[in-house]
Parts: structure tokens; sequence; C-alpha cells
């Protein structure tokens, strides 16, 4: 009896006490929850105005502190930039490049230590989530390098009089809408992005972290992915997609997988553009030690290696036949990379299994013929618009590995001046053996000739050239070189053989082995060629080639006279048969009419 009353008593004890605590809980979150959060809110402030030198304010509509859950919650944060800083700053030259513009519907502070605040001025939270936050940074060019400051003290050094250290475990931003407004064009360049997410581990600024560059904005690191990004250039002729972009600080990377850029349809590009058509897709695309600060804060584009793995790039040739006004010198590699418009230093460039396809169309034949450039790799040297790079080293080089219409092995060297004038460069390499056969899907389209038998021992060249003029070595070594001149059937609209010209073009004209006989000297060309305004880069490189290749098999200049002159005089010859023709018809018409007029005379 006596252990029963002092059971219900102390279940009573235990009831009594547990309400006083729950009341003494409640009572304390109202307190700091009226108390509490309008400190924290003014530490925030005070530390936001602080470290921007004035230049940003943050607000908020509401917070809510959680003592039982240990969290804070802020509704619609808003940080904006002060306009009249801002420019009193751009006058004295130390604005920044870059203005921020915040918008968040909800953040979450997590497991937060509200008494290490107030009595040790630390600011600790374990975890902050921002819910659908909205993004808007404004870009404008004042300045290339780091100003100097009056007050030239860490961020740290600036909030110390109000808090000793500030430490987030992780922040996480998910599904952020985020737009880009570029003034340092010549008009307004606006971009938006979707499906975004950042997030940010170990941020710390106190003392020991104030100097500290291994971190980034003093977070360990901070990781942006971005999925399904599509774009349109601004000419508004092609159109892209990216997979997915992810960015980590720690590890200085930029990866991007499933690169698209397509072209409208050709009949519309075509219409608008001179230009020749390109498509391309590359699987993954990869940039090490990628200095993203520099890059954000100057559109310095800094990195050790870039990594092209997998893909391929299709060119078409634009075959509307225009001559431009201006000098296509435009095209070369070593002006092209200057149109990237960007401060950019990479060591090397990495190609790894990118297929190549040219493709053109050929008005005579009315029919479009490819070459193709299979498993292309190799790697780019010195890839920089950086002047004080360029006074080191003006040189790019590129070697590179290929098989040509996926059979023969095709090597290439290359070097670009990137500063003369003259904008010289040199290019040598060799093409490996491979049946003569396999390059009819573009000689036939192209130059209406066929190969009909012929073995490719070796195909050597070494070239220096500038922006008007190229001069080298050319060696083409084969056996039993036979071809097929082609026709126009007008008939089907199909190609066909001109018997004749073949049997001429094989007996008098092709020389059918290099070297003429087996063991003897192989024939070389030294090719001087002048190059015309309206060639571009590539243009250039082949017809230079080709004037080399074609007195290399008995196409001479004074073999294409004679060529000329036969083909003119088969011409003429053709033409006199005609015309004989046509007198004998008519004239057996004649006969035929007189005989039918006497028969008639003769019955009446």
């Amino acid at each position: 009896m006596t252990v029963n009353i002092l059971k219900r008593k102390w279940h009573k004890v235990t009831a009594v006490i547990s309400f006083i605590l729950i009341l003494l809980v409640f009572a304390f979150s109202l307190f700091v929850n009226s108390h509490w959060s309008p400190i924290l809110a003014k530490k925030l402030k005070e530390v936001v105005a602080t470290s921007s030198g004035g230049l940003y304010n943050v607000d908020f509509s509401s917070a809510e502190l959680r003592i039982l859950r240990g969290s804070i919650v802020f509704y619609n944060i808003t940080l904006k930039p002060d306009t009249a800083v801002y420019n009193s700053k751009k006058k004295l030259h130390l604005a920044p490049n870059n203005l921020v513009e915040l918008h968040i519907k909800r953040l979450t502070l997590s497991h937060i230590h509200p008494l290490k605040l107030y009595f040790k001025k630390k600011l600790d939270i374990g975890e902050v989530i921002i819910n659908n936050p909205e993004v808007h940074i404004s870009y404008q060019l004042n300045h290339t390098k780091d100003t100097v400051l009056k007050d030239n003290r860490t961020t740290w050094q600036k909030i110390s009089k109000s808090l000793r250290s500030i430490h987030v475990g992780n922040i996480i931003m998910g599904d952020i809408k985020f737009r880009y407004d570029d003034y340092s064009g010549n008009k307004l360049a606006i971009s938006e992005l979707k499906e975004m997410n950042v997030s940010a581990h170990e941020l710390l600024i106190d003392s020991t972290t104030q100097k500290d560059k291994s971190r980034m904005l003093y977070c360990k690191e901070i990781i942006a992915e971005l999925n399904n990004y599509t774009f349109k250039t601004a000419n508004g002729l092609y159109s892209g997609k990216i997979d997915h972009i992810k960015l980590s600080t720690l590890k200085s990377q930029l990866n991007i997988e499933g690169l698209t850029l397509k072209p409208i349809n050709a009949e519309d590009f075509f219409a608008k553009s001179h230009k020749d058509k390109f498509t391309m897709h590359i699987d993954s695309v990869q940039l090490n030690h990628f200095d993203f600060l520099s890059y954000h804060k100057y559109r310095t584009l800094n990195a050790s290696n870039l990594l092209l793995k997998n893909g391929a790039i299709e060119i078409f040739s634009n075959p509307n036949h225009f001559k431009p006004p201006t000098d296509r010198v435009a095209t070369f590699p070593n002006i092209g990379i200057y149109k990237i418009n960007a401060n950019m230093k990479i060591d090397t460039a990495f190609i790894n299994q990118i297929n190549i396809t040219y493709t053109e169309f050929n008005a005579k034949s009315n029919k479009t013929g490819s070459i193709y450039f299979n498993h292309t790799s190799g790697r780019v040297l010195n890839l920089t618009t950086n002047p004080v790079a360029l006074q080191k080293n003006n040189v790019s080089s590129v070697q590179l590995t290929s098989y040509f219409m996926n059979r023969g092995k095709f090597n290439l060297q290359m070097s670009f001046n990137l500063t003369d004038d003259d904008k010289t460069f040199d290019y040598k390499g060799s093409l490996g053996p491979m049946d003569l056969k396999i390059v009819n899907s573009a000689t036939v389209p192209l130059t209406m000739v066929k190969m009909t038998s012929g073995t490719l021992k070796q195909f050597d060249f070494d070239i220096h050239a500038n922006k008007n003029k190229a001069t080298g070595k050319i060696t083409l070594l084969y056996n039993n070189a036979k071809v097929a001149l082609l026709k126009i059937d007008t008939v089907s609209d199909n190609l066909k053989q001109r018997a004749f010209a073949s049997l001429y073009a094989n007996i008098f004209i092709l020389k059918r082995n290099n070297p003429d006989i087996e063991g003897g000297p192989p024939r070389s060309v030294f090719v001087n060629f002048e190059r015309e305004s309206d060639f571009p880069f590539f243009k250039y490189i082949w017809q230079t080639l080709l004037s080399g290749i074609k007195p290399s098999i008995g196409l001479d200049k004074k073999t294409q006279d004679a060529t000329v002159e036969m083909t003119n005089q088969q011409a003429i010859y053709q033409q006199n048969r005609k015309v004989k023709k046509e007198q004998r018809l008519r004239k057996r018409a004649e006969r035929r009419k007189k005989r039918e007029e006497k028969k008639l005379a003769a019955g009446n």
C-alpha cells in the first residue's frame, strides 16, 4: 500500500516537473524570439555592410528562431547594392566589375549556437539551406586587375570588432534562377540559367583563414552544377545544348558533359550567311587548374590544360560562291584565337577521339562529297592571348594523329606565330599506306575523277607559309595508279565515264608509279604557291598541297596545258561531227521530200 502511494506521488511529481520545464522552454523560446532574433539580424546586417565596404545592404521581412530544433528561418531576404556607394567607388576606380542582387524566399540556418554568438562573438552555423534563390549579376569591366584600395584590410579584420569568427558547415542552394547581364561588349548580352544547384562547404572567416589562398570565398570547396542548359548564338544561326556542367573550386576543375552545337536548316543558313556551316558534339570537356575567381572578376581564362574527349565536328562548305570584299585571313587560327575576346592562357589542350568531316557541294556534278579524319587525337601547346605569356613564348604548336578516310594513318605537326603581322605558320606531316580507291567518295563528286586502281605508299609534306604565300616540299609515293574521267549523263543525271579522255589520261598524262621504277629515286616537288585574298585557311592549305600533288602524278603546267588543248580539240571535233551529222540529216530530209513531191506529181 505504501509503495503504491509513493509510486503515485512520484508520477505526479514527474508530471508537474515536466510541465514546468515545458512552460519554461516555451517562455524561453518566446523570450529568445523577441530578443535574440533582432540581435542576430543586427549582426548579419553589420557583417554584410562592413565586409562589403557599405556597397551592399541586406534585409528580410521576418525571422523565426526555433530553440528545440536549433535553427533560425529567415523569410524574403533581399541583398541589394547601394547605387550611390557604387557610383562613388566607380569615380575613384574602385568599383567591382560584378554587382549582385539576391532574393531568397526562405533561408534556414540549422545547428546554430546563439550562446556562443552572444558570449564569445562567434557565429557558428551547422548548415544553411537556401530555397529557390533568384540571383541577378551585372558585369561591367571597370578594371582588369585588383585595384589598390585605401582600406586593404581582410574581411576578418573588418568584422573583428563585431565577431571573432564566422563558421558555416554547409551551404546548400537548390533550383537557382540565375540572370547574368554583360555590359562589356557593344550591346547588352543577357544569359539566364535554370536547374542550377550550388553547395559550399566549411566556410570559415577568422584570423587563420583571412589569407588562405587554398579557399574560395573562405570556403574549402564550392560546387556548382547546371543541367540542361540551352542557348543560341547572337547571330541566330546556331543553337546549343549542354547536358551537365560541374565546377569544383577544391579541384579547380570545370567539367562539361554533352556539348552540342547545331545550325539552323541549311537553306535558311546559307541564305543568311556566306560562311561555312558547322555541327559539333563533344561528349566531355574538362578544364583543369581553372582559376574561376580570375575569370569571374576579370574575364581572364587561366588553366593548366583542356581535355576534349569523344565527339564529332562536321563542316559543310558554303555552296554560294561569294567572293568577300575583304581578305579572309581572319580565318587563320593565329587570328581566330583573338576572336574569343578573352585574356586566355591554357598550357595544353588535349584532343582525344574526335571525328572530323569536311563536305562540299560541286555544282558541276550536282553532288556532295566528303573527306573524313577519323579518331583524331593529339595536343595543342601554348593556347594563349595573354600579353605577358606571349612575350615569353609567341608560338603555339599542334601535334595530331588521325586516320584519313578511316584508313590511312595521318600524322600532322603545325606551329603558329601568334604575334607576327604576316601570320606565319608551318605544317608538316605524313599519310601512310592506303588503297587509293578509298578516296572515290570525295574525288568522284568533287572532281569527277574516279580512281580505278592504285596504292598509296607514303605522302609527305613540309610547308612554310604566311598570309601571302607558301613554299615547301611534297613527296607522293604510289603504285599502279589508274583513273576514269567522268561526265554528267544528261538522261539519268548520273556520272558516266569519258572513255576516250580516260584512255588518253592513263596513257599519255598520268604517271602510274612514283618512283617510276622499283628502287629508283622518287620524284619530289617544290611548291611556291601564292594565296588569293578570298582563300580561307583550310582552302589555302588544300590548294598548296594540290599544287604539289598534281605535278607529282604528271599534271605539271605543261601537261595541264596540253590536256586543255587536247580537250578543246576533242570538243571542236565533237562539235564538227555534230554539225556534219545535222547537215546529213537535213540533206536526207530534203531528198526524201523531193522524192515524195515527184511521186505526187506523177500520180496527177
